[in-house]
């Protein structure tokens, strides 16, 4: 979620909570202006089948489009303790127009939980996808996966459990779908690259790191242990391509660019989108003036990674 123009360093995580709930109304009203008529939504799908609010998954689609259509599979930030999937809605929405079916998944949250439950989560809500996708019009062959902030540290890590037995092993994860299956990842503004959390003078505190970990951290030597919530450390040359959209002026800018040279020496495609202006996560809210080249970027990184023709193009394909 876009945090204020304002210099912080070492944040705990109540005040950014605090924070996060006082933006929260906002955002859904902002963000969801001007709703797109021509999706199907398809709301609250309870994807592990226990009632919680945190288990819940939307999927939109475009009303008019020959299938299988690609999947892009979301996860809303919000530093791991807050958000969820409704400010995203017309976001969605607006990738969905252009020809793919999205699926933005809501997860546990710390404090409460930590980094095992949210993977756990995201790994079944990508079980119900290979279930069930292809009778909303789906490719689960064609997933391409994306998330901001937190959430995009979700689906970089998310891949990486997919494709890496001991991430995966560590996290008590089946993976829920075969690697190959992940054609793509998208991070706006991610925490992509742990070890700025731990540069003097960085935003966050190291509370955010605790909260992750089992047992908070209890014992552990915090760098060593955040190896296995930093996805950077689990790059090979299997890891699928990456587009990376950022800003300057984000306080994660430098995670970002680290992660894209460890893309590129480890040969793995990446493509980057770079603002000078923009704040954190802009990219969820569609009327910024920046959001639309984001828009056009995700929608041929898609077309490009998953050999679709999609939205006008498809449409005209199909005529």
């Amino acid at each position: 979620m876009p945090i204020p123009t304002v210099r912080l360093s070492r944040v705990p995580v109540w005040a950014w909570r605090a924070l996060m709930a006082h933006l929260a109304p906002g955002e859904l009203r902002r963000f969801n202006a001007d709703p797109i008529d021509a999706i199907d939504y398809t709301l609250d799908i309870d994807y592990a089948g226990d009632g919680l609010r945190e288990h819940r998954l939307d999927v939109l689609r475009p009303t008019d489009a020959p299938t299988p259509l690609p999947v892009y599979v979301y996860f809303h930030g919000g530093g791991w303790t807050s958000g969820d999937k409704a400010p995203l809605t017309r976001y969605c929405a607006s990738q969905a127009s252009e020809g793919m079916v999205v699926v933005n998944v809501n997860y546990r949250r710390a404090p409460r939980f930590t980094m095992q439950h949210m993977l756990q989560d995201a790994n079944s809500a990508l079980a119900w996808v290979h279930d069930n996708i292809a009778e909303l019009g789906g490719d689960p062959g064609r997933i391409v996966l994306g998330g901001d902030s937190a959430g995009g540290q979700i689906s970089a890590l998310l891949a990486a459990v997919m494709g890496r037995p001991e991430l995966a092993a560590h996290y008590s994860i089946d993976p829920a779908i075969s690697a190959p299956s992940i054609r793509g990842v998208v991070q706006h503004c991610s925490v992509s690259d742990f070890s700025v959390i731990f540069e003097k003078g960085f935003v966050l505190g190291l509370g955010f790191v605790r909260m992750l970990l089992p047992g908070r951290g209890r014992g552990e030597h915090l760098e060593r242990a955040a190896r296995f919530l930093s996805p950077i450390e689990w790059i090979d040359s299997n890891y699928p391509p990456v587009l990376v959209t950022t800003s300057r002026r984000d306080y994660l800018y430098r995670a970002n660019l680290n992660f894209i040279a460890a893309l590129r020496q480890h040969g793995v495609g990446v493509e980057t989108l770079v603002d000078d202006e923009a704040m954190h996560t802009w990219q969820q809210d569609s009327r910024h003036p920046a959001s639309a080249e984001v828009y056009r970027r995700l929608q041929e990184f898609v077309r490009s990674v998953t050999g679709s023709v999609t939205g006008r193009n498809a449409v005209a394909a199909r005529a």
